[in-house]
């Protein structure tokens, strides 16, 4: 069993909640006020997983910032959802790159762009990245090309500068991405991620640290060699994690998550699981996951919370223009009514304000 249960985990919870927004909302099961996560950090409102976009997202109040985690050719662990980057970056304006364009089988899926592992960091710090979703957000496009890849050292030395400007701890939460993937071409994630967490004193017990996979023999991995939590990551119901039998909607049975319990300390459902969608894209009934989760001694932290109309339920959306701004603070509202730990959100001042009960 994970030694880190809910109760230390509930203390660096409270550790990390500013002092200067203290929430008049109730904590989740009473242990402590719900984290908001800024994902890929403040992404709607700069183009994600840039140091400017980690930034914004401590100012407005995250008490953590997220890095998806891929690596270069030479070894380094930069900041990117995906390995293949053409959709973030202006690689494809640069003709020296022109032939690395190529086709790829990642986790089973076929994709053709540009890939991390097929360049050094020095080559991959010559691009700027760009918005990936312009038709949703052209406000952000304002910034294409201003903001390089950034490693995660460049991270976490960002973390460790805002914590004493902003006078509060700012926790990481990084992912590995496509872990077996990059092990099988000679890349693994775990060993660099460890190293680093442990050179800038974050492998320890109550470190402002969460490590997240999609992957179960991932995290099993990882739960050897880290102190930290682990939070393992719930995607579509009929998906399998690489390398387990198991589709995510059995992990997310009472018994799935009970087994969960046995290496990881939380789980991050994607929204569905704790509040799914009718067919006409309205809010159908609760389930009873987040009991669940929290009867098998896990924190739950549900993803991905959005402003825009199209990642909203039916009920909550301004008009029928996917960009338009919904009523993002409500589907949080019922969010924390229903119990959840913190939550993963591109918009991290609606985040706080929402917690923060204003």
């Amino acid at each position: 069993m994970r030694t880190i249960g809910r109760l230390a985990l509930a203390v660096l919870a409270a550790a990390l909640i500013p002092t200067a927004t203290a929430s008049a909302a109730p904590p989740a099961k009473g242990e402590a006020e719900p984290l908001v996560i800024g994902h890929r950090g403040a992404s709607g409102y700069r183009p994600e997983h840039t140091l400017a976009a980690y930034r914004l997202a401590a100012e407005q109040g995250a008490d953590f910032i997220e890095p998806d985690l891929v690596s270069t050719r030479d070894g380094v662990l930069v900041a990117r959802h995906e390995n293949e980057i053409g959709g973030t970056t202006d690689v494809a304006d640069h003709p020296e790159f022109a032939a690395r364009r190529t086709t790829k089988v990642i986790d089973g899926a076929s994709l053709t762009g540009w890939f991390t592992e097929d360049f050094t960091l020095a080559e991959l710090k010559t691009l700027r990245a760009k918005e990936r979703i312009p038709d949703l957000r052209p406000a952000n496009t304002a910034y294409d090309g201003q903001f390089e890849i950034p490693t995660l050292q460049e991270v976490l030395d960002l973390r460790k500068r805002l914590s004493k400007e902003l006078r509060r701890p700012l926790g990481v939460y990084p992912e590995t991405k496509h872990p077996t993937y990059f092990r099988e071409i000679g890349l693994p994630l775990e060993e660099p991620l460890v190293k680093l967490l442990t050179r800038n004193g974050l492998n320890r017990k109550n470190a402002p640290v969460f490590v997240q996979s999609f992957e179960t023999g991932n995290l099993r991995a990882l739960d050897r060699v880290l102190k930290v939590p682990l939070v393992q990551l719930l995607a579509a119901k009929t998906g399998r994690p690489v390398g387990d039998p198991r589709t995510y909607a059995e992990l997310a049975t009472p018994a799935g998550l009970a087994d969960v319990a046995t290496y990881a300390d939380g789980v991050g459902p994607s929204k569905d699981y704790i509040v799914p969608r009718k067919t006409d894209g309205s809010s159908g009934t609760p389930t009873s996951f987040v009991d669940d989760a929290h009867d098998a001694g896990l924190l739950v932290h549900p993803y991905t919370f959005r402003r825009e109309n199209t990642f909203l339920p039916l009920e909550l959306r301004s008009s029928s223009d996917p960009a338009g701004i919904g009523d993002l603070a409500a589907e949080i509202r019922q969010f924390l009514g229903l119990g959840i730990d913190g939550f993963f959100t591109d918009n991290p001042d609606i985040g706080r304000r929402t917690v923060d009960g204003a």
